[in-house]
Order: C-alpha cells, then sequence, then structure tokens
C-alpha cells in the first residue's frame, strides 16, 4: 500500500499507480472545474487562455496540461494555439504537430528490422518445366 499526501490539500490517501497525486476529493472537484471550463470554452470559442483561467479560477498550467492531455481542443479556425513540443509550430491539443508525430512513428518502426522468414520457399515445378502434382505421377 502507498499512501502519500495530496499535492492539493496535504491529506493522507492511498496513491494508486498512475494516477496524479491527488486524494479523491481533489481529482473530484478538479473533475468539476474540467466539467466548467469546458462548458465555459463552448459557450465562448474565441476565448484564449487567459480568459479562460480568469473566468474560472483555473490556472492557466492545468488548462495547458488538460490541452496537452488532448482532453481540451482550439477550434480550427481559432487564431489560439499552444507550441508543438518538438518543433514549436502552433497546434490546437496535443504536445506534437502532425509532421513530428510522423516523424516519431517512422523513427520508432525502424527500431524494429524486418526479420527474415525462417523457412525457403520451395519450388514445385518439374526441372522439364511441368508442374507436378502430389497425387500423380
Amino acid at each position: 500500500m502507498d499512501v502519500r499526501n495530496c499535492k492539493n490539500c496535504g491529506k493522507l490517501y492511498n496513491y494508486i499507480s498512475g494516477q496524479p497525486p491527488l486524494c479523491n476529493a481533489c481529482l473530484k472537484a478538479l473533475d468539476e472545474k474540467f466539467s466548467v471550463v469546458k462548458e465555459y470554452i463552448y459557450n465562448h470559442p474565441g476565448a484564449g487562455i487567459a480568459e479562460v483561467s480568469e473566468a474560472n479560477e483555473v490556472s492557466t498550467m492545468q488548462i495547458q496540461k488538460w490541452i496537452r492531455e488532448e482532453r481540451l481542443t482550439f477550434s480550427p479556425d481559432s487564431p489560439i494555439g499552444i507550441e508543438c513540443e518538438n518543433c514549436g509550430t502552433m497546434i490546437k491539443t496535443g504536445r506534437f504537430c502532425k509532421a513530428c508525430k510522423d516523424k516519431l512513428l517512422n523513427n520508432f518502426g525502424s527500431l524494429y528490422p524486418e526479420e527474415e522468414p525462417q523457412y525457403k520457399k520451395r519450388d514445385f515445378k518439374d526441372p522439364n518445366g511441368k508442374i507436378r502434382f502430389l497425387d500423380r505421377k
């Protein structure tokens, strides 16, 4: 059992691997904030990160985290975006732009070379150029 202090309120809680270091009450409150932010963005599609942060009392870092996790996204026609972590181009959601994602996928694919087949193809042709049948001579 892994017991930790909540990063937000300081209470002790049973930590489950893979989750944010927050207790259940703080996680629930954060999910409620997310719903409020999502509704605000839906009603105000041209709003920037700073405006959403001020209107909903959520830190800009938390909003950017939700965008990086692809829980939130900017509309395609919005001039607002975040930078790709690799090349710096503006993107609407996630961590990397499409070009960088494709490049990373190609690099990962090259780590595992294609294996040669373990068997050899058998030639079923007669040396005289005729096709052989198994049940006939």
